[in-house]
């Protein structure tokens, strides 16, 4: 299946303007879902099951945490005193390109990190998941 990703883009922007009540306006590619858009946890569910009636793809919560992590253990990806490790922002770097991983190096709370994640970041894991299924 051939997607570009200005298509995947205009799908994600119409389940969050859908889901969240926002402007379309307010849907630009580095707006955070959860601190510039405001959505919720519960709101995330909506946003990916209007995804799948789209796109015909599913992408579910887990799927979102696999693709964070990167299949990093808990253990690994964090430390004991519940920041993000070295190696758990060596692996944000990768699905998450805009952040600055030395100013987060030893200070993003494991539980922030769903607060960095972009509109472009959530258009980019949908696009590899539609041409590739397998993909996550």
């Amino acid at each position: 299946m051939t997607v570009a990703k200005d298509e995947v883009f205009d799908a994600v922007r119409a389940a969050l303007v859908d889901a969240l009540g926002v402007e379309d306006e307010d849907v630009v590619a580095e707006a955070t879902l959860l601190g510039d858009l405001e959505a919720e946890s519960i709101d995330l569910l909506d946003i990916l099951f209007r995804l799948e009636r789209s796109l015909g793809v599913k992408v579910s919560a887990a799927d979102l945490g696999e693709h964070v992590q990167g299949g990093i253990s808990e253990e690994d990806f964090g430390t004991a005193e519940g920041v993000v490790s070295d190696v758990g922002l060596a692996q944000l770097a990768k699905v998450m390109p805009q952040i600055d991983v030395e100013a987060l190096r030893g200070k993003l709370p494991a539980e922030g990190v769903m607060g960095l994640f972009t509109v472009d970041n959530l258009v980019d894991l949908v696009l590899a998941r539609v041409t590739s299924p397998a993909v996550v």
